[in-house]
């Protein structure tokens, strides 16, 4: 087996197929096994994707796992030289897993390898993520990308070769299973968000590279899987920002970030309080960044408690 390709779904039926059909029309001549993590999906899922495409290994789960709890289970089971966590509203090119893999095979220092990540509509996306310092959480990501892109490099930046990067994007996330077994898989401890990230440091302290390669290009939807929850995933965005501090930072950053975080988080609240009392409350985007500042403001006050965020 070349490639295990796995995806989490949850309420995604749509997106998932034309995940799994982008992998099963790819033109590359592997020996490909898709696995589907449901983590509790009440649409159509259960019904129609088993029924569709009776090759997949399809496993539902009655509650929501997590990100990387789901993708370890199905690692588990998996057989490929290669592993392939690929979101569920990702699409791959037909040769996209052949140029990827060929080139994995030809660089065996490589352990990691993401793809240019593209909008459905062909636009380019940041397919690139430094690691979390207190840089970029406390400045403004965009614009340490356009003053230091060499050191922040974002889609404003065309690679037209291969290029060692700190972390990819984890749309599209091409792993050799002999280091995601070194590794112990993704830690599940990050509920969503950021389990890549993590992984990458991890394996760059192995001395495994971690490589992003432009000439893979894999459509995304961006954000699909959560646009329905974007209060709760915020909170659990925020809760992996922590995590990783906790994990990978001294103590000292720690409580820099939180500081500085919660300090940004009280001014945006007001920000947004003062534009939607001027506004009469007529503005949506206003409203709902508002709603969202509110609830993470109520999160932190609360003490950041574990149940709440995405449903569990």
């Amino acid at each position: 087996m070349d490639v295990s390709v796995i995806i989490v779904t949850r309420n995604t039926c749509a997106l998932t197929c034309d995940a799994i059909r982008s992998v099963l029309d790819s033109r590359d001549g592997l020996a490909t096994e898709v696995f589907v993590v449901d983590n509790g999906s009440t649409d159509e899922t259960p019904k129609l994707l088993p029924e569709r495409f009776p090759a997949v290994r399809y496993r539902r789960f009655e509650n929501n796992l997590g990100f990387a709890k789901a993708v370890n289970l199905a690692a588990r089971e998996a057989r490929g030289e290669f592993l392939l966590p690929l979101n569920s509203d990702a699409r791959v090119g037909v040769d996209s897993l052949a140029t990827a893999v060929a080139w994995m095979r030809a660089h065996p220092e490589c352990g990691v390898a993401g793809a240019q990540l593209l909008h459905p509509d062909s636009r380019r996306q940041n397919s690139i993520a430094n690691f979390p310092t207190l840089a970029t959480e406390l400045l403004n990501k965009s614009l340490l990308r356009r003053l230091w892109p060499e050191r922040y490099p974002g889609k404003e930046h065309v690679f037209t070769e291969p290029v060692e990067v700190e972390s990819v994007i984890g749309a599209f996330f091409l792993v050799r299973k002999k280091l995601w077994d070194e590794l112990g898989g993704l830690d599940e401890r990050f509920f969503f968000f950021l389990e890549e990230t993590d992984f990458c440091l991890q394996a760059q302290r192995t001395g495994s590279r971690v490589m992003h390669l432009p000439q893979v290009e894999v459509w995304h939807g961006q954000g699909q899987s959560a646009k329905h929850m974007p209060t709760e995933a915020r909170i659990e965005y925020w809760r992996s920002r922590y995590l990783y501090f906790a994990k990978n930072q001294s103590g000292l950053s720690r409580i820099i970030v939180m500081a500085g975080l919660g300090t940004r988080l009280f001014f945006d609240w007001l920000a947004a309080t003062l534009l939607v009392l001027l506004t009469f409350g007529r503005n949506g985007r206003w409203r709902s960044r508002w709603r969202v500042c509110t609830a993470l403001a109520g999160w932190h006050l609360r003490g950041c408690p574990a149940k709440a965020g995405l449903p569990r």
